[in-house]
């Protein structure tokens, strides 16, 4: 699963260079009419709202912009490749976690620019997930490079603070017998034994978080996307069972072994709330849906095993498992958080892998406001070196194109270890394409 209190990033790497030494960032547009992002972390304490207003700022603030810090980045030395300039900001950045020993007063959100080589820019945008959930953050890009300014240069949205996702599930549809939820929670317990994970190369050092590309062209694309179109399956089946199998095959077990491995699948469930939530409602409103499959390397099929994918994660959601047993993961989640012991190994990974239902679309590059900014690239992911998934995928579908932010522990795992998972899992997931 991917972790709680950490936080989203949506990075930007404009080419066009800066010609001042300083920037003026005007807030207002991210808040009002738009629902807005309470400024500050609140206590653990009922008394206080959970989304307090943000008052706009005024005037507006100024970010000096100075050579990017001293980065050092731990490669492998049979890492395949060593990641850009800017790869390394966005691993830094996924690092940088200013909520960690600080107290009720830390902002909610955090700006950064920082200047690359050949006169390029990045900025990183950090914020807490208690305000800011995948589609959140997708949102406040579409802001940043210009594609929701409405009529007279306002956003849409309404002014308005939004509950927290456990006080807007749909009346009955949360609900759950107390002999059952129990039930479910030894049946989560014991489940969790059997899963398979990736070989741990370090359990002991202090972790983080790091970042591997997945990309496919837009051929390659296309046609996996025809053939889940065609089973009326989505994207997140095959992109698990591409993951699984890469798994198993990097273990070089015998073809005749059958392992067990957990996805979790990560739901946007703005739109079955009560009242239904838009995207401009900014706030963490995803719950997980955690399956378990089996994996045999001689006689499991690509598509058949994607279509398992799919079709447990879509009865589980015909069963509204994704709000029946949102309680349940997440008190098993802050259970291993407080006894990491209860973990394989003390690591602290609850499932093997995590993948989001729907997948973002983007064709935003070639629009006039991206052209002006000169928008070379961005990454939106979070971290996951607390409790979660060995690998979390969020992946987007850039102008036809499938590029993926795969985010892993290190050095829980290592980067040749995950280049090496990725290139298998992008072979099967073109050869499964090709095949059929």
């Amino acid at each position: 699963m991917v972790p709680t209190h950490r936080s989203d990033r949506a990075l930007l790497g404009p080419s066009r260079p800066g010609r001042h030494r300083h920037y003026r960032v005007r807030p207002p547009p991210l808040q009002p009419p738009k629902p807005p992002l309470p400024p500050n972390r609140p206590p653990q304490n009922p008394k206080f709202p959970p989304h307090p207003p943000l008052h706009p700022l005024n005037p507006p603030t100024t970010l000096s912009i100075h050579p990017t810090p001293h980065l050092t980045l731990h490669n492998s030395p049979n890492s395949q490749s060593l990641p850009n300039s800017f790869h390394l900001v966005a691993e830094h950045e996924l690092n940088n976690n200013p909520w960690a020993h600080t107290d009720a007063d830390t902002p909610t959100a955090f700006a950064t620019v920082y200047a690359l080589p050949c006169a390029k820019w990045a900025v990183a945008l950090r914020l807490h997930t208690m305000v800011c959930d995948r589609t959140t953050a997708v949102e406040l890009l579409r802001e940043l490079c210009g594609e929701e300014m409405g009529a007279g240069g306002e956003f849409r949205g309404k002014d308005e603070v939004n509950l927290g996702i456990e006080k807007l599930v749909p009346s009955g549809k949360g609900s759950k017998a107390l002999w059952a939820r129990g039930l479910d929670l030894v049946g989560y317990s014991l489940n969790s034994f059997r899963f398979c994970n990736l070989p741990f190369r370090d359990c002991e050092s202090e972790r983080s978080s790091a970042v591997v590309r997945l990309r496919l062209s837009a051929e390659e694309t296309l046609r996996l996307l025809s053939e889940c179109k065609a089973r009326g399956i989505k994207l997140c089946g095959p992109m698990g069972a591409a993951g699984m199998m890469a798994a198993h095959t990097s273990k070089q077990l015998p073809e005749h072994q059958w392992e067990k491995y957990a996805i979790v699948t990560l739901v946007d469930c703005r739109a079955s709330l009560d009242p239904p939530l838009h995207p401009y409602n900014f706030g963490f409103y995803h719950s997980a849906i955690l399956n378990t499959h089996d994996v045999c390397g001689g006689s499991t099929e690509f598509w058949d095993l994607a279509n398992r994918c799919y079709t447990s994660f879509n009865n589980a959601m015909n069963s509204n498992k994704h709000f029946t047993d949102m309680d349940d993961l997440n008190l098993l989640m802050c259970k291993a958080i407080d006894n990491p012991g209860l973990t394989p190994s003390s690591s602290l990974r609850t499932s093997f892998m995590a993948v989001f239902e729907d997948s973002v679309i983007d064709n935003s590059s070639e629009s006039a406001a991206s052209q002006e900014l000169g928008l070379l690239d961005y990454i939106g992911c979070s971290s996951v070196h607390g409790v979660g998934p060995s690998i979390a995928v969020f992946d987007t579908i850039r102008d036809g194109a499938l590029d993926c932010a795969c985010v892993y522990p290190t050095p829980l795992h290592s980067r040749e270890q995950m280049e090496e998972l990725i290139q298998n899992m992008k072979k099967i997931l073109i050869q499964g394409s090709c095949d059929s």
